[in-house]
């Protein structure tokens, strides 16, 4: 068979030049390509929304995923980048870092931008705090920036460039409890002052008022040290009253506040109810004893409530009373949950919710598990030892399950802190070097405050939230 062979060289020139001369008769068909240079400076590519909204139930997800462009050098080089976050415009200072990059994305969580905005820009999601400019607490600004390098960016004279800077409009979503069954309301009045903390610290703390059957009379139960307080509206002194005019006086003690806005008047008594009894820690009282252990005031259910351990020996039993006095006192009726003079027995020991509705004239005891407390050399109480004082104790949060609170608690710089359970290390958590996150190890407190703590057993997770400054 005679093979045939085709010379592909000669068809391809041929090929070439039919191209040549039919482009050089028809310019118009010359296909045009532009060449797009690429940009000197490095600049955000994405588009940002109005608002960003924070929670801690949503802090593992990605807020803003920012994207830029590589910057010309001039010369072929690597380029590394570097993202910068401020809580002011001007960067005064850098209050978070991404670490060295090498893509020209970011990936920002939402737990980055909560930690910013809860310790730095000291923002919360109680619906009733006011900023000093008298918004919600709860909003704020972070300023970002990227910064490129060639190479590794480093030497003294290394060269860098530094991209605009763009701003995320952050709100931290609110608490939306602020009435339970009762319909009682937390108001827009509050308390402040001196005789809170004891000293001038308590200047920057409120105090929530109730609302009450009578429009706009407004009440609050609290426990008060020597000093001075008044009451403000939207925690601002636009609208701020005392007794004419001036800043109201007090003893330490534990007092029922009214503020009639009718009026303008305030008014104060002392007020508390307490339990006692040979089946709580504190025994029957005489003498020498303590003051009733106390319950506190929920305005979730208006009715009055603690968290506390109850023995049941032979005989134990317990009564509630007003002012740590037996001039007002009750009991048990007979019917188990209702109230009457009788000491009430307790059959089994351990740890109770007990509850106490004066309206309906009703008690219950609610078993639990644990007492929740705080520890640590941040407290005022310090790590626990053969004679310390009991842990500082968390209240239930009434309005859910598994969480503990504690409002307006002092904590000092450098120190640590713990949860434990029951006074006792058997069951404890610390932070597990996440913040925010449960774990063993010890909390750091990294600046003294006040804060509002929250401990939630239901995620393991734990929030502290600075409302004012402690003088140290």
């Amino acid at each position: 068979m005679k093979n045939k062979f085709i010379n592909f060289a000669s068809i391809f020139f041929f090929a070439i030049t039919s191209l040549l001369v039919v482009s050089c008769d028809n310019d118009d068909l010359v296909p045009e390509f532009t060449i797009q240079p690429s940009s000197e400076e490095v600049n955000f590519q994405n588009t940002f929304t109005d608002q960003y909204l924070l929670s801690k139930e949503t802090k593992n997800n990605i807020a803003e995923r920012f994207v830029w462009n590589a910057p010309n050098f001039g010369v072929p080089t690597e380029i590394s980048y570097l993202i910068e976050g401020s809580i002011s415009e001007d960067f005064a200072t850098i209050d978070f870092e991404s670490g060295t990059l090498n893509a020209t994305n970011y990936a920002v969580s939402v737990g980055n931008l909560l930690t910013i905005a809860q310790d730095l820009l000291l923002l919360d999601t109680d619906p009733t705090t006011m900023g000093d400019d008298g918004e919600p607490n709860n909003l704020g600004t972070i300023y970002f920036r990227i910064k490129a390098f060639p190479g590794t960016g480093e030497g003294a004279n290394a060269l860098e460039k530094v991209s605009e800077i763009i701003n995320l409009n952050i709100s931290l979503i609110e608490d939306t409890i602020t009435s339970g069954g009762s319909g009682i309301e937390v108001s827009d009045w509050s308390l402040i002052g001196s005789a809170i903390t004891g000293n001038d610290d308590g200047w920057g703390i409120d105090l929530p008022l109730y609302s009450t059957n009578e429009s706009d009379v407004f009440v609050a139960y609290v426990t008060l040290l020597d000093g001075k307080f008044k009451i403000r509206k939207d925690k601002d002194w636009a609208e701020a009253y005392g007794i004419d005019g001036a800043d109201i006086e007090i003893a330490a003690g534990n007092y029922k506040i009214m503020f009639d806005y009718n009026t303008t008047t305030v008014s104060f008594e002392e007020f508390s109810w307490g339990i006692v009894g040979s089946a709580t820690p504190i025994g029957w009282p005489g003498d020498n004893t303590p003051d009733d252990e106390q319950l506190k005031y929920d305005f979730y259910t208006n009715t009055w409530k603690v968290a506390i351990y109850l023995t049941a020996e032979e005989g134990d039993a317990i009564k509630f009373r007003k002012n740590n006095d037996w001039g007002t006192n009750y009991g048990y009726s007979g019917t188990e949950g209702t109230l009457g003079g009788d000491d009430i027995p307790i059959s089994e020991a351990g740890n109770y919710i007990v509850t106490v509705d004066f309206n309906t004239s009703t008690y219950t005891l609610e078993s639990i598990d644990n007492i929740w407390g705080i520890v640590g050399d941040a407290t005022p109480i310090g790590w626990p030892g053969d004679n310390t004082p009991d842990d500082a104790k968390l209240t239930p949060d009434y309005s859910t399950t598994n969480v503990w609170v504690m409002k307006n608690f002092p904590l000092k710089t450098g120190g640590f802190i713990k949860f434990r359970a029951n006074n006792d290390w058997g069951t404890n958590y610390g932070y597990n070097g996440t913040e925010g996150t449960l774990g063993g190890d010890d909390i750091p407190v990294t600046e003294g405050g006040y804060y509002n703590v929250t401990l939630n057993l239901s995620d393991l997770t734990y929030e502290l939230v600075k409302v004012a400054n402690l003088s140290e």
